[in-house]
């Protein structure tokens, strides 16, 4: 979760909303992103995405089994599907999303979805959620 942290202090300085994420297989970081939707006038450029999309490129594959995702903030919907259908292991996440989350939060997509990751959260909590409130506090 460190480096994913550090992820998201980059997108933060990049004016980004401060999520990062990592794709690991065991003690193996195979890809990483953070939050690059403004820069690459892509909405779907998540964190969750790009590092997902990276990790399928590096492996060559669509299915990432036996690998597991690290971000700093609850998915969304969208990724929380995309971490679904990439067939996820073991999905960490640090701070609950109340608004946007889809995991433990709004529609608990993978109670509805046939791959089902396991899910730890809190891990960095504090640290996420202070990146997070000091970037939107910049923005008011």
């Amino acid at each position: 979760m460190r480096r994913a942290i550090e992820l998201a202090r980059q997108a933060a300085l990049a004016g980004e909303v401060p999520v990062g994420a990592v794709v690991t297989r065991g003690t193996t970081v195979i890809a990483e992103g953070h939050n690059l939707p403004r820069a690459l006038a892509d909405p779907t450029a998540h964190a969750e995405i790009l590092a997902l999309r990276r990790a399928g490129e590096k492996l060559s594959n669509e299915r990432l089994d036996g690998c597991d995702l690290w971000v700093t903030l609850e998915p969304c919907a969208m990724c929380a599907g995309a971490i679904s259908h990439a067939r996820i292991r073991r999905l960490y996440f640090a701070a609950p999303d109340p608004k946007g989350g889809a995991v433990h939060h709004g529609p608990h997509l993978y109670d509805f979805l046939s791959h089902r990751p396991d899910v730890y959260s809190g891990i960095g909590e504090e640290e996420a959620a202070r990146l997070l409130r000091a970037f939107f506090a910049e923005r008011r």
